[in-house]
Formats: structure tokens, sequence, C-alpha cells
């Protein structure tokens, strides 16, 4: 576990730290990981060139820590503390779950001392993700909150009934109410923020959220230099996706493959993957963030979809890519499984990889972008690189036996170690593999598959 982690670099749930001397910044890190997905810190390493320090007498240091975290985070915060040796330097290890909070710095009060993880920093949490901590608290997702200054008549019934009743035989308030698109309030009933997120009629849901739009745009090359075409999208959620998927179809190129004398269309970006990538953004977008929307942006070799809100309180990348679902809106992803525009939740990301894998083009990107989370669809026709000889031999050979040095990969390759250390300083920038070493120049160095 150590060496992957030391081959990686800090981001979300993975922090290092050269000492215990800043044991404040520390603090900060464990609150921080404690409140987003949990994460390790390590101590003894450089944070800037991942160097194996090492430290003089971690027993000491690790009891300073651990007193320094119960006394300083509100709730109390128990992390997992441990001495361990790597290359015969003593580091400690500290792994933070995920907990339900808030956590945060007594000294400095809720409001000022709350953190969260953003990329690799940690930033104080500003009042509406306090918000959003407190309800996760309370095991309630913004979606099923009331608007109590809403009226049940600014529900689109006709619209719900079109989606709807294939799944239901008659529609009732009942039914509103069972599927949290109304709820009950001092005996009285109100639209939910999902309620008028997916049905709302359109001024009506436009004034409670008037960033609930979808921006579409459509660029003449790579860049954001020409726009060729744009269009706001303003249909209630539970019918967006199909204005977005329209615009989409009269902006990329349909191509053909003719055998046998039969014409086979192919489209530029696989319908499955494009669907998904679109509906994933739908479902697990922030609403209660203000000022940002949904936005799909066409290119000439790629989509972007991105939608306000990084990966749900307490879910990884990792997790996500294994088919580990939190959802952040309950409400909009229960009616749309019910409605079949979700198959089965957690495993989107995992469908839009096969698809590409199975057109044997470059796989999509996922990325969490601060605030943000945006999947990168490529055009079909980028195909994979293929590997050199020599990179699917050292491929094959670390299958086997996990790790090789310089020296011995020079051999198998049968050229000098110059040559090897070029090569394999290609093959670390393709991300093919992973060198874990104490220092750039460490002469001990060793490559392992990624």
């Amino acid at each position: 576990m150590l060496e992957s982690l030391i081959t990686q670099n800090e981001g979300k749930t993975l922090e290092f730290k050269e000492n215990t001397k800043s044991l404040q910044s520390i603090v900060k890190a464990v609150i921080s990981f404690a409140n987003t997905a949990g994460g390790v810190i390590i101590i003894g390493v450089s944070d800037k060139d991942k160097k194996i320090i090492g430290l003089e007498d971690p027993l000491l240091e690790e009891e300073r820590l651990a007193s320094v975290i119960a006394d300083s985070i509100e709730p109390l915060v128990i992390p997992d503390i441990q001495i361990v040796s790597f290359r015969n330097r003593e580091l400690l290890l500290v792994q933070v779950p995920h907990m339900v909070g808030p956590f945060y710095l007594k000294s400095a009060g809720l409001e000022k001392g709350t953190f969260v993880r953003l990329g690799s920093t940690n930033r104080v949490a500003d009042h509406q993700t306090i918000l959003s901590l407190q309800l996760l608290a309370k095991n309630t997702s913004f979606d099923e909150l009331p608007v109590l200054s809403a009226k049940i008549s600014d529900i689109d019934d006709e619209l719900l009934k079109i989606c709807l009743m294939p799944v239901y035989r008659e529609l009732t308030q009942k039914n509103y109410e069972s599927l949290g698109l109304l709820a009950r309030q001092n005996n009285k009933s109100y639209p939910t923020n999902a309620g008028l997120l997916l049905c709302g009629r359109v001024s009506e849901r436009l004034s409670y959220f008037p960033d609930s739009t979808i921006a579409c745009v459509c660029f003449s090359d790579e860049t954001h230099a020409e726009i060729l075409d744009q269009q706001e999208i303003k249909a209630p959620l539970i019918k967006a996706h199909e204005e977005v998927l329209s615009f989409i179809g009269r902006n990329t190129r349909l191509g053909a493959k003719i055998q046998a004398s039969v014409r086979e269309d192919i489209p530029q970006y696989p319908p499955q993957a494009v669907r998904e990538a679109l509906i994933n953004a739908i479902v697990h977008a922030d609403y209660s963030m203000r000022g940002t929307r949904i936005q799909v942006s066409i290119f000439s070799n790629r989509i972007e979809i991105t939608n306000p809100g990084s990966l749900a309180y307490g879910q990884t990348m990792a997790l996500a890519l294994s088919g580990v679902s939190r959802m952040r809106n309950r409400v909009i992803g229960r009616l749309f499984r019910e409605i079949k525009l979700i198959e089965q939740l957690g495993t989107g990301l995992k469908r839009m990889l096969s698809v590409y894998e199975k057109v044997n083009a470059k796989p999509p990107i996922f990325q969490e972008l601060n605030t943000h989370f945006r999947v990168t669809l490529f055009s079909v026709d980028m195909l994979k690189n293929k590997l050199n000889v020599w990179e699917k031999l050292l491929i094959e050979k670390l299958e086997k036996i996990q790790e090789l040095g310089t020296t011995e990969i020079a051999k198998l390759w049968g050229v000098t170690t110059r040559t090897a250390r070029t090569r394999l300083n290609k093959m670390l920038e393709a991300g093919l593999v992973n060198r874990i070493a104490t220092s750039p120049q460490d002469p001990q160095a060793v490559f392992k598959l990624k």
C-alpha cells in the first residue's frame, strides 16, 4: 500500500508532509479528509519532489500528533496513525476515514474552522458547503427539501403524466409524495427542490433555480476560438436530455462502413456513452450552487460535459469507477431509474469505458475540477496509440514479477541503461508505469505497472 501511495501525486485523498513542525496544517488536512472523502497523510516525505526523508523519533511524533488531533477538532476524530518503514526510514501513515460531520477546528469555530478538500488543497468551507454537510448528517439530500414559497400548481402535471404513465396507471398527490416531488410541512404539501427541477413549469422553475438550464455550444475546431452553434436548454430536467441529444446530433458527424453492399452508419461519438455522460451530469449536478450550470461543449475532436458539483461527499474517483454509487440527488436519481433513464445506479462511468473499449477508441477522461465534474468523450476516429514492441515486452514482464530496476530493464530490452532511462521516461509520461524511489536520482529506483 505504501509503495503505491508514494508513486501518486497529492490529490483529493492524499497529502505528503515532510515533518510535524506544522501541526496546524496537518490538523486542517485531517478535518478536510474527514469532511470530504477520507484520505491518507504520509509524514516524512517531501511534498515537492516526494523524496523520502523519514522521522528521527517517530514514536514521539505519533504521540504529539494524536494528542493535537484529539484536542483541536470538534466533533472527535480518531484517525488510524501507524509507524511504517520504507527504505530504512521511519514514516507516519495517518489514515482518516470519511465520517458524518461537519468537523471543524475548535479554535476557529464552525463557520471559519470547517475545511473541505478541493484537489490537493484544504479550503475553508463556505456557508452553503457547511449547510450541505449538515444535511448529510441528517441523512437528507438537497433535492428532498420542500420549497415553502412554492405551490403545488407550480408542478407541470401534464408533463408528469406523459413521463410517468408508462410506470404508474394513475398519478395522485400520494404518488407525488412517495416519489419525493412533494413533501409535507406543518400538515401542508409543498413542491420539493427535485419536484421543481424535474417537472416545474418553466417560468416558476427558473424563478427558483435560474441556473438550472443547460448551456450547449459547438466550436469550429479543438479550441474555444470560434462558435458555430449554441443553444440554452430551458426544458425541465425530466425532458432536457432529449433537447441536448438533439443539439449534439446536429453538430457531430455521421460516418459509414460499407460491407457486403450494406451501409452501416457510424456516429462520431458512441450514442450510449454520450447519453450516459449527459444523464450522469443531470443526476449528479449540485443544484444548490449559484452562478453555474451544466455545460455541453462540442469540439472537432471531443465533447466535454461539465456539471456543477464534484463527487458527492464520501465518494472518490476509484470508488466511482468500481461501480460504488453515492447519490447527491436521491429524488432525481430514483425518478430517472423509475422511467428507465438509468439502468443501474453507479455503473454509468464503467459503461462509458466499456463502450469505448469495444470500438477501440481513446477512452473517456473523468475529472474533478475543484467544484465541478467533467466527462470528456473523444471522437471514435481517435484510436488508441499502439504500444511499441519494447513497451509490450516490459509490461508483460512486470505483470509476472511486479517490479524491475533500470539495469534489469536495460538487459531485458538489450539496450544501454541510458537508452532504457529515456524509454522509461516516455512510459512514465504516458502513465504506463510508476517509479518508486527515495529521490529523483535514487540508484535503487524500481518500476511497477500503474
